[in-house]
């Protein structure tokens, strides 16, 4: 299955300019913590595509493809809201400072299998999502659960896991008068 800079703008759409924004703001700034990055070492745009995309290929399933353009078009918009964007930023200068003290590269130098090890030394395999919390905490929600909402709330990725109209999108009459394919 293909991923597309459509499914990404259907997914934002999904979440809603409204949605989207209050999700934002519920998650709030929160304080610097002493283990969090300082502004000037935080990721800029380019880099936090480049990462989240390097980790979609540990938590998308490999049968997709696309994942690069629809992850970018996908981060594009999030990286405009901020205080989340912060959050995002936040998470991946954490998730690149492990990487690099733990495996010798930031995550986008690393092999997939070395990523999906990263993220588990880490803990986000197992940590609840609070972008306040711990690094584990904050990385599995501004970095995994980000991709995650990014995916499930596509029509690709709603189809993947059967989901046949995702909520947010039209189906029309159609839809609800057929069974599951």
């Amino acid at each position: 299955m293909e991923l597309t800079r459509r499914d990404a703008t259907a997914a934002l759409a999904a979440i809603g300019g409204a949605g989207g924004v209050a999700w934002a703001m519920s998650r709030g700034d929160g304080d610097r913590g002493p283990s969090e990055p300082s502004e000037a070492d935080l990721p800029d745009d380019e880099r936090v595509r480049e990462t989240l995309a390097a980790v979609a290929a540990v938590v998308y399933p490999e049968e997709l493809s696309g994942v690069e353009a629809f992850v970018g078009t996908f981060v594009d918009s999030r990286l405009a809201e901020e205080p989340h964007a912060t959050g995002i930023r936040r998470a991946v200068a954490t998730l690149d400072r492990r990487g690099q003290r733990w495996h010798g590269g930031r995550v986008t130098g690393l092999s997939v299998e070395t990523r999906e090890q990263l993220l588990r030394e880490v803990g986000v395999d197992t940590a609840e999502e609070d972008p306040d919390g711990t690094d584990a905490e904050r990385v599995r929600y501004y970095v995994v659960n980000e991709l995650l909402l990014a995916l499930y709330s596509s029509p690709t990725g709603g189809e993947l896991v059967g989901i046949e109209n995702p909520q947010g999108h039209p189906g029309g009459t159609g839809s609800y008068q057929q069974g599951p394919q």
